[in-house]
């Protein structure tokens, strides 16, 4: 457990340390823009609207490559910091533990399945994750994206992940 009498913004700070190592070790998320919005032990993944992002210009539609990367990512990113945040929270991670070479390596995809529901619109998305089933070798983890009403999914995911061996 935290040290209880731990300063809570020094809390904060160990916290957003670390995400912000998980992120940074990720060259491919500063490509798309892509950001994180952290709420406790919640993450929202922001996809920030750039024109590159555009797969049909007619509609004007998201690529499904960049919203399939964008679920995938959300995914990794929520699964690396979820299986950090006990040893976060325990204090079994030291507070200089955000630098990027004390991070684990990061899962591998097995395979990721995308269902587009509706065509994304040029504006800025969100996804969040859920990790379903977290095991020492294996994790599922399920992802939804939405632009401006979260009830309206554009996109989900389901993603199966090897986890990097602890040792």
């Amino acid at each position: 457990m935290s040290d209880r009498n731990e300063p809570l913004e020094r809390i904060k700070s160990r916290r957003d340390g670390m995400l912000a190592a998980i992120t940074g070790s990720i060259p491919y998320l500063r490509f798309l823009g892509i950001q994180f919005d952290r709420r406790g032990d919640e993450l929202t993944a922001v996809l920030p609207f750039q024109q590159k992002l555009i797969g049909n210009p007619l509609l004007p539609a998201l690529h499904g490559g960049a919203t399939a990367s964008f679920l995938e990512t959300a995914a990794i990113v929520e699964l690396t910091f979820a299986s950090l945040w006990e040893e976060m929270e325990s204090g079994a991670v030291a507070a200089d533990a955000a630098l990027p070479a004390a991070l684990p390596r990061l899962p591998k995809t097995i395979d990721i399945t995308v269902d587009y529901l509706r065509s994304g619109l040029p504006r800025d998305t969100y996804a969040r994750a859920r990790v379903v089933r977290s095991g020492r070798r294996y994790a599922s983890v399920h992802v939804e994206a939405w632009q401006d009403n979260r009830a309206r999914l554009i996109a989900q995911a389901t993603g199966h992940f090897l986890m990097p061996s602890r040792g």
